[in-house]
């Protein structure tokens, strides 16, 4: 029987790894030598740092993170230890995506801009970036798309070169975190990034933190070189620059990738990983468990201007993250890290798009589209989704 210990916010995690061996889950940030010493299964969250500090001495054979992003895993140390290592890729594309189609409809609103008339730069077209274009062509944005490694081993010319983004209005970064070789992104925005954006441009971050210079967006926030920020990471988690988070126009505590849907997904990527590295086929299934969505069914007035942004508000609200993120301004600097986890530990459940039925009445073509290509089940009049 495996011993495994997990991040207790991996959901059903219990439910998925129970016929594998026993499951111990704690929270992610108490994970440490001791408890992992006697286990030999390792779940994570991006919490979690898993380096030699953490599994020297432990008999632990394989590592899974639920996530899509794999810098806080030490994988060349898990190599050398001969430690099988899994990731989640892609499990939480769409929620990140719900996230910033949410957020360009409220800076448009708040801004009085026509996302038709925009540019968006989309820095790393991966899984999420992908999702992001297609969601920002449906919105009838022009897209950008910037992403060396893939233009490499492509020659596709769809990807353009960094010059072609300091021309977008807006700016959304989706790439990993990495501090070394030719494509290293950490402080990849930095001063002489907004130096050459375009004035009055805005940026968008929910890749990792340090793929943006902190410092160097306060300096473009006041010089004028960015309008305004969306940041859902932020360098040294969860002890954050308090004075940037005073100066973003939307400020969440590293959630964008947080959907229930995601989250599940992730569970399943690792369980069918877990099983593969054990040789056994997958049985656990978590379609029998999912939660009836909050939202779903929206109707939508069809002749309404803010169609598009009230459907998406009904289903996911980013100002209410960000009015959560803001209570880390009235604690103290003692309490902010903690309440920064609290915020993402207890974090409501969010359903994404394709859970809801939107019905338009009266009909209106336009927004059926635009609704449909954000991945909501749009009905006609009629009943018949499309």
């Amino acid at each position: 029987m495996m011993n495994i210990l997990a991040d207790e916010n991996i959901p059903y995690v219990r439910e998925a790894f129970a016929s594998l061996g026993e499951v111990a889950a704690v929270s992610g940030r108490a994970i440490s030598p001791e408890r992992v010493r006697g286990a030999d299964m390792l779940l994570v969250r991006s919490i979690t740092k898993v380096n030699a500090d953490l599994l020297d001495g432990s008999a632990v054979r394989f590592v899974a993170t639920a996530t899509i992003g794999e810098d806080h895993v030490d994988k060349a140390y898990l190599a050398s230890r001969n430690i099988a290592f899994s990731s989640a890729p892609g499990s939480n594309a769409g929620s990140v995506c719900q996230y910033v189609s949410a957020a360009l409809l409220r800076i448009a609103e708040r801004f009085a801009l026509d996302l038709a008339r925009l540019k968006l730069g989309i820095v790393g077209v991966g899984n999420v970036g992908g999702r992001v274009d297609r969601a920002a062509r449906a919105l009838g944005m022009t897209t950008v798309l910037n992403d060396p490694p893939l233009a490499r081993q492509t020659g596709d010319t769809r990807y353009r070169p960094i010059d072609e983004i300091f021309d977008c209005d807006i700016v959304t970064l989706h790439v990993p975190l990495t501090k070394e070789g030719p494509y290293a992104t950490h402080h990849l925005a930095d001063d002489a990034f907004f130096r050459r954006l375009k004035s009055g441009a805005i940026l968008i971050n929910s890749s990792r933190g340090a793929v943006a210079d902190g410092k160097a967006i306060l300096r473009a926030l006041d010089g004028g070189r960015l309008r305004a920020c969306v940041l859902d990471v932020w360098e040294n988690e969860p002890d954050i620059d308090i004075a940037l988070l005073e100066r973003t126009f939307i400020g969440t505590p590293h959630i964008a990738g947080y959907s229930f849907d995601g989250k599940v997904n992730g569970t399943r990527q690792i369980y069918e990983a877990a099983c593969g590295f054990l040789g056994v086929r997958p049985a656990w299934d978590a379609t029998p468990l999912l939660p009836a969505p909050e939202c779903p069914r929206v109707s939508v007035d069809g002749a309404s201007p803010t169609a598009v942004h009230d459907a998406v508000r009904a289903v996911y609200d980013i100002m209410r993250d960000d009015a959560a993120m803001r209570r880390l301004m009235s604690v103290s600097a003692e309490e902010r890290p903690k309440l920064f986890d609290r915020l993402r530990k207890e974090y409501p459940r969010r359903r994404e798009f394709f859970n809801t039925r939107a019905t338009i009445c009266p009909p209106n073509p336009a927004v059926e589209a635009v609704l449909a290509g954000l991945g909501f089940v749009v009905e006609s009049q009629g009943g018949v989704p499309s």
